[in-house]
């Protein structure tokens, strides 16, 4: 809101909202505001809390409550940060601060692949949707890469449901040689076959298969496996990601790297004062 030349906060009235903590991980991060030229009418925390809030409760851009600026606006900055690889830099710096808080190195040494099959939308393209068979789903499917504690190590890629496990899985797994130190990583019996070999020759990582006991019937938690499939629950907990809306398979990793976002970021200000001090400094390293 603008009066008499100034611009206001908008108060905090929705459950997306950033808390000021959280404020103050992702503030520090964005890019700089620019000097020169016309001043920025809006607040960023208004803005990002606006691209929160469409992750979060999956309402259409022009759906967006009054009290945001309007949906043009922060469609545009998400669309200028997402050029700008924004999230894509504020992914790492986030991750490592929450596994130093963890007690954990801020590197990881190994990762857990996994993919889910998601419905797509009419918005969904003919072009890049497909159908899972095994899953019995219309629509694409998501290649993540996370740590050992379920952290989004960066790496998502978006491609049809028809697409093989082991065939989408290359381009994780070159994203995640060429962005992490990780050479390890876990996966479940999707995943088996040529890749291993692949893996191993070109890209000088792991990839050990993690399977199911012998004579399971029904549920169980498998180990390793079980963290990379509670950070999906994470991520579909955010109700644009319950089905894929996006017409860009690129615009469908935006989202799912928001919401990871705002889930570390979350785990992050529920820290004490300790953990925050501990925050401050290692911003300043960065």
């Amino acid at each position: 809101m603008i009066h008499c030349g100034r611009v206001h906060e908008r108060s905090r009235r929705y459950p997306s909202d950033t808390s000021d903590e959280q404020w103050a991980v992702i503030e520090p991060l964005l890019p700089p505001v620019r000097t020169g030229g016309r001043p920025e009418k809006h607040p960023r925390r208004a803005v990002v809390d606006a691209i929160l809030y469409v992750v979060r409760t999956g309402c259409a851009w022009r759906q967006l409550p009054a009290d945001f600026p309007p949906w043009q606006t922060v469609y545009w900055y998400f669309n200028q940060w997402e050029q700008a690889r924004v999230t894509e830099n504020i992914l790492p710096v986030v991750r490592a601060q929450l596994r130093v808080q963890e007690g954990r190195n801020p590197l990881p040494s190994a990762g857990l692949i996994d993919s889910q099959s998601v419905k797509g939308a009419d918005t969904v393209g003919r072009e890049s949707r497909g159908y899972d068979a095994g899953k019995k789903v219309n629509g694409r499917k998501r290649f993540i890469v996370t740590d050992t504690l379920g952290l989004l190590l960066l790496v998502v890629v978006v491609l049809a449901a028809s697409v093989q496990d082991r065939d989408g899985a290359k381009s994780v797994l070159l994203d995640t040689y060429l962005r992490t130190p990780v050479r390890f990583v876990f996966a479940d019996g999707g995943f088996a076959g040529r890749l291993l070999d692949w893996a191993t020759q070109i890209l000088r990582t792991t990839v050990h298969i993690v399977r199911k006991p012998a004579g399971q019937q029904g549920f169980a938690v498998i180990p390793r496996r079980w963290a990379v499939e509670r950070t999906f629950a994470w991520l579909t907990a955010h109700r644009r990601l319950a089905r894929d809306y996006e017409r860009d398979p690129a615009m469908s990793e935006a989202m799912i790297r928001w919401a990871a976002i705002n889930t570390i970021t979350r785990r992050i200000a529920r820290g004490g004062p300790a953990i925050r001090q501990q925050r401050r400094t290692f911003l300043a390293a960065v």
